[in-house]
């Protein structure tokens, strides 16, 4: 581990200016998020969902991203699980997008709500037959004795709804839409000396500022 110190990496693909960026950060994370897919990077829709206990822990996950819709960036998960919990009692939380061959990153803070139960079954149903199996299988984030437990619960599954290609949601899963408050665009430059677009909303629209490395 003593060789920590020496890993580092000079960063000089791009560069980000707050005269040449978007008005809307979203259409700016759109039009990067374009490039991501350009560049055939592996999973650019996964992001690092940070959330917070009601008794103030943090904790943080990989989730997808798997819808922008009206603003709002739209994941799916068990809301039985640490980070349904967490949302439920606290709704401020993170994500940050980190997409090194393009030397980017892109931070964003919000308020997390669910979506609408209908959005969430239409999702639900369009998954492949064995996510959607997955969902009814795993109790996500609770202590298991062994992975023997989920193995039977998937024979029971199978069995329960053999022959169907569009399950029946489970009652304990849907999606969350975070709006944003903030978005930070981060882009890497020589020197240390990284280029940083901040965008807050304001009441109608948003403020712009460059931030120092």
């Amino acid at each position: 581990m003593e060789n920590l110190q020496n890993l580092r990496k000079e960063y000089a693909k791009a560069s980000l200016d707050e005269k040449s960026v978007l008005q809307n950060p979203v259409k700016q994370f759109e039009k990067w998020f374009a490039e991501a897919m350009q560049a055939n990077l592996p999973e650019p829709n996964a992001m690092c969902l940070a959330t917070v206990s009601a008794d103030g822990r943090p904790s943080q996950r990989i989730v997808l991203l798997k819808e922008i819709d009206n603003g709002d960036f739209v994941f799916y998960t068990n809301y039985q699980s640490k980070k349904g919990l967490h949302l439920a009692q606290n709704p401020v939380c993170s994500v940050t997008f980190f997409w090194h061959e393009l030397e980017r990153q892109v931070r964003i803070e919000g308020i997390a709500e669910k979506v609408s139960e209908e959005k969430s079954i239409a999702y639900f149903q369009s998954r492949p037959v064995g996510s959607q199996i997955g969902a009814w299988v795993s109790p996500q984030s609770t202590p298991i004795a062994s992975r023997s437990i989920l193995e039977d619960r998937l024979t029971k599954i199978e069995e329960r709804f053999a022959g169907l290609q569009k399950l029946p949601k489970p009652q304990q899963w849907g999606g969350f839409a975070i709006r944003p408050l903030l978005i930070e665009f981060w882009q890497g430059r020589p020197n240390r000396l990284h280029d940083r677009i901040e965008y807050t909303r304001t009441d109608n629209d948003w403020k712009i500022l460059r931030l120092a490395p």
